[in-house]
Parts: C-alpha cells; structure tokens; sequence
C-alpha cells in the first residue's frame, strides 16, 4: 500500500511540476532571434488590406524585421514611429543616434494592426543597422 501511496505521490509532482514548466516558461529575448520575415511596410500594409485575418495569424508573434525612415521618436515612452505607419517600442532605453528623417533597420515582436490608427504595432524592438 504504501509503494502505491508512493509512486502516486511522485507521479502527482511530475505532473505538477510539468504544468509549472509550461505555464511559467522563460521570457523570449527577441533581440538575439533571427527575424522570420523580413518585409516591406507597404508590403505589410497590403497583406492586411487583401485578408487581415490571414496576415494576422501568418505575422502575430513573429520576430519581423523593417527597413523603413524614422518619422518620429519618443524618448520618454521609448518608442520610435517609422513612415507614420508602425509604432514600435524597446524595452530599454532608445539607442543614441536615433532621430527624425533618419532610415533604420529594427527587429521586433509584431503585436498587430490598430484599424482605427491604421498604425501596426510592435514591442521589444532592436535596431539592426
């Protein structure tokens, strides 16, 4: 009875201890993934005109990388604006260089697509180059 009582109870923490894994698994470092897609913000903007649920599911949390000009930066909130169209924002403070009218490379976490701003947004951003 009690080798049963046992390999229950041992059983019970492996399970428990593999839903703790899967429900506290390590925070991703999307400055050191490889971009999945590089694209074009005109590009991107036209995925989402032709089907904005498949471009949704095809780019939501995926590492993008964009090349496009910087139309607005925002050191307070440590957010950059690039051609009015993507609002992407680092998590820690922007890098020095980075000014309006300047063409940059960032790699980030896409989140999605704010119809009302017609603005696409992404987080945990790097710049490239």
């Amino acid at each position: 009875m009690n080798k049963k009582l046992g390999y229950g109870i041992l059983i019970l923490l492996l399970i428990a201890f593999a839903i703790y894994r899967y429900a506290y698994q390590e925070h991703r470092n999307i400055s050191n993934e490889k971009a999945t897609y590089t694209i074009t913000i005109p590009a991107l903007k036209k995925e989402f005109s032709t089907n904005d649920s498949l471009a949704f599911a095809k780019y939501q949390d995926q590492t993008i990388a964009l090349t496009a000009k910087i139309t607005a930066v925002d050191f307070e909130n440590k957010a950059i604006i690039l051609e009015n169209k993507v609002f992407a924002t680092f998590n820690d403070s922007l890098p020095k260089g980075i000014i309006s009218g300047k063409t940059a490379t960032i790699k980030g976490r896409f989140l999605g697509y704010d119809e009302l701003l017609e603005e696409f947004k992404i987080d945990q951003s790097s710049i490239i180059r």
